[in-house]
C-alpha cells in the first residue's frame, strides 16, 4: 500500500480505533502507542489489507487483537488498569454546557465500571454501530456470548446512570 493509501486509512479510521482502544485500555498513552503500532504494521505489511470487504470491521479486530496482546504482556499494569478503571477516561469531547459535561462524565464512570469485555461489545455496538454477528466475528466470539455480553454491559449502565437520568426528570 502506497503511503497516500496509509494516509487515507489513518484520516478516516483513527478517530474510531483510538476511541475503541481508549474504552479498552482506559489509558492514553497505550492508546496512541496501539494506534501507531497497528498503522506500522500495516504500513509494513500492506498485504494484510489484501481482499479485506469491510475495513472498518478488519481494523477494529487488529485493534481488539493488539490491546488483549498489551494486556496478557503487562500483567501486573494490569492489575493498576483495575484500580484506575473507577477513574473516567476522557473518551468524549469536552462540553461547555454544565447538563452536558455531567452526563459525559457520567457515562465515562459508569464505562469504567463495567468489565472489558463488555465494554468492548457496547462499544463496538453503540459507537460503531455494528451488528452482534460483526461483533461476533471481529471479537471471534459466539454470536450469544456477544449479544449477552451487551445485555450485561447495558443492565450495568443502566443502573449506574439510573440516578443521573432521575435527577434530570
Amino acid at each position: 500500500m502506497a503511503q497516500a493509501g496509509i494516509e487515507r486509512l489513518y484520516d478516516e479510521h483513527a478517530q474510531a480505533l483510538f476511541a475503541f482502544l481508549l474504552n479498552l485500555t482506559r489509558h492514553e498513552a497505550d492508546t496512541r502507542d496501539l494506534l501507531q503500532e497497528l498503522i506500522v504494521k500495516l504500513a509494513r505489511r500492506p498485504e494484510l489489507l489484501e481482499g479485506v470487504r469491510d475495513m472498518r470491521a478488519f481494523l477494529l479486530r487488529l485493534a481488539h487483537n493488539l490491546a488483549i496482546d498489551l494486556i496478557r504482556r503487562r500483567g501486573t499494569r494490569e492489575r493498576n488498569y483495575e484500580q484506575l478503571a473507577g477513574e473516567p477516561a476522557p473518551i468524549f469531547a469536552p462540553a461547555s454546557e454544565p447538563d452536558a459535561r455531567a452526563f459525559r462524565e457520567a457515562l465515562a464512570a459508569a464505562l469504567g465500571d463495567i468489565p472489558p469485555d463488555q465494554r468492548a461489545v457496547v462499544h463496538l455496538k453503540l459507537w460503531e454501530g455494528l451488528t452482534f454477528e460483526q461483533i461476533a466475528e471481529l471479537l471471534d466470539l459466539p454470536l450469544n456470548t456477544a449479544a449477552s455480553r451487551y445485555r450485561y454491559g447495558l443492565d450495568k449502565l443502566r443502573e449506574r446512570l439510573r440516578p443521573l437520568y432521575d435527577e434530570i426528570q
